[in-house]
């Protein structure tokens, strides 16, 4: 066997076992325990996380974070994985730590030099973009470990009525627009809510509350909508940049109509409750977009207008 396929071999067998004894291993592959020593150190410079235990009963054992054994890509698959990792730069925090960015140098590393050549053209030319947004990177990643072991979440949440401490059960993560949003059940309120992790000014795991099986059962594919609630339907009216504004919006595009003398209307249906935030997305495009209706949404509109006036003393 040559030392390569040796090296992979062992990779995979120690990846298997966690705990073994260099004479284990010797058995195995039927040779010697000084060779198999220094295919171990060989395998550890190389970032396989190993570490020996001394003493009666010592040996070596895997640290806790296994290794995956190795796999081949065809040209395109690493193309198309390594811009599926770089295109995660473009958020400001991310829920896996240093992890991107520790398998972007190692698959970027281990790449044939002409299919590293391709891939340097395309820096800056090809990219996935995310609008920059200032989040904490360790909340991110509470959240996620709480997800994965079906925990409670103790979070300090900031919204229009100011901070109040709530705990949550962590249905999932998703990003949109450049946030974090996480659907869980808020147990203050005795409901699923959409928490902005941004609006988290801190989170920790709650392990003196248990679980809700029903909550656990659920995903981002089957969170129950809002249907419940008392529902509006946000009436507006577009000009031409007002469509191609709100075109890459998944929350209006569906919606979007246009007319055949230029511009464009929609009716979209919305929460009550959700009615201002959508007001707010709305707001920053100026007179490109005019709200129709409801009632509720004009008058919040026409607010805003006179605070921005008495501002500026217009």
């Amino acid at each position: 066997m040559q030392k390569s396929q040796r090296l992979i071999k062992l990779i995979m067998m120690i990846n298997a076992r966690k705990s073994f004894t260099v004479q284990e291993l010797a058995d195995e592959f039927e040779l010697s325990s000084r060779t198999i020593t220094r295919d171990l150190q060989e395998l550890s410079e190389l970032g396989v996380p190993i570490y020996s235990v001394q003493g009666r009963g010592g040996g070596y054992r895997l640290l806790q974070e296994r290794l995956l054994p190795p796999i081949s890509f065809t040209e395109g698959e690493a193309v198309a994985m390594f811009f599926a990792c770089q295109s995660l730069d473009y958020f400001s925090s991310l829920p896996f730590g240093d992890g991107a960015n520790s398998a972007l140098h190692k698959f970027y590393h281990y790449l044939p030099m002409d299919v590293k050549e391709r891939i340097d053209r395309l820096k800056n030319k090809v990219a996935i973009y995310s609008p920059y947004r200032l989040m904490s990177p360790s909340i991110l990643q509470t959240l996620l470990q709480a997800i994965m072991s079906g925990s409670i979440v103790t979070i300090e949440y900031r919204s229009s009525g100011g901070v109040l401490q709530r705990d949550i059960q962590p249905i999932g993560l998703y990003a949109s627009s450049g946030y974090w949003y996480c659907p869980a059940y808020c147990f203050l309120r005795e409901e699923i809510r959409q928490f902005r992790a941004d609006r988290m000014l801190s989170a920790s795991r709650n392990e003196t509350m248990e679980a809700r099986e029903d909550i656990e059962q659920q995903t981002l594919l089957n969170v129950p909508n809002k249907d419940h609630l008392e529902q509006t339907v946000l009436l507006l009216e577009l000009k031409e940049k007002g469509i191609w504004l709100l075109e890459s919006d998944a929350r209006f595009a569906p919606f979007l109509q246009r007319h055949a003398e230029g511009g464009g209307s929609a009716s979209v249906p919305l929460a009550m409750e959700d009615l201002q935030l959508y007001v707010e997305l709305i707001w920053p495009l100026g007179d490109d977009v005019t709200i129709v209706g409801p009632y509720e949404a004009v008058t919040y509109i026409k607010q805003k207008i006179r605070n921005m006036s008495q501002l500026y003393d217009l």
